[in-house]
């Protein structure tokens, strides 16, 4: 069976990273809309120019047009024994654009897998959080140089403790939202998503099993 999902979580929750690991384990791609948006832009698509218009006026791109380039990705070849979603849908009028889509392709989603947290611990996490300034890799423990390049670590803007309160409180109006959606259809799977790395990838292993093979 084709494992087909869409994986929802607040900010700093683990959610990209998880879908990470089970689409390698898969062999299936982690599909994040802000990536193939970019990757639509500087190839020039058809698609891209559109999104590119919106971009330059400094407007948010249309449900439709990322529908659209989310049904000309998964058209691809390596999507044929599956994809996640990752950050997609981010809303419910985006959730029935594109189940709109996938009904019209005849392509049915397995489950939609829930990573959740209490808000302290997402402030907490995202709070400690370090990147380097040259390279971007990211680091959640006390270490101050970045390991690859020496470069001394900095705090995002946006991992700080009152502006991440502000995301959670956004993901919570526009987002959250979808778990009621989707649960009115059987498909969400609800995650713990506290522990570590590994702790949290067997919940959503168990959890994918629990949504079928």
């Amino acid at each position: 069976m084709a494992i087909r999902l869409v994986f929802i979580g607040p900010p700093g929750v683990g959610k990209g990273t998880q879908a990470a690991l089970l689409a390698k384990s898969r062999g299936i791609p982690q599909i994040s809309t802000g990536d193939i948006l970019r990757e639509a832009v500087r190839t020039g698509t058809e698609l891209g120019i559109k999104a590119r218009e919106f971009m330059d006026r400094g407007a948010l791109v249309s449900d439709d047009l990322v529908v659209a380039l989310v049904a000309d990705r998964i058209a691809r070849d390596d999507c044929e024994s599956g994809f996640i979603l990752d950050g997609f849908p981010r809303t419910v009028p985006q959730a029935e654009a594109l189940d709109a889509m996938l009904r019209e392709r005849n392509i049915p989603l397995l489950g939609v897998l829930t990573l959740e947290a209490p808000v302290e611990e997402i402030v907490t996490r995202l709070g400690s959080r370090r990147v380097c300034p040259r390279c971007g890799r990211v680091y959640t423990s006390a270490t101050e140089a970045c390991e690859a390049d020496g470069e001394k670590l900095i705090q995002r803007s946006d991992d700080h403790p009152e502006v991440v309160r502000e995301r959670l409180k956004v993901y919570e109006a526009q987002t959250h939202p979808l778990v009621e959606y989707y649960s009115k259809r059987g498909m969400v799977r609800k995650v713990d998503g506290l522990g570590t790395l590994d702790e949290v990838s067997g919940r959503v292993t168990a959890a994918l099993y629990g949504a079928g093979r």
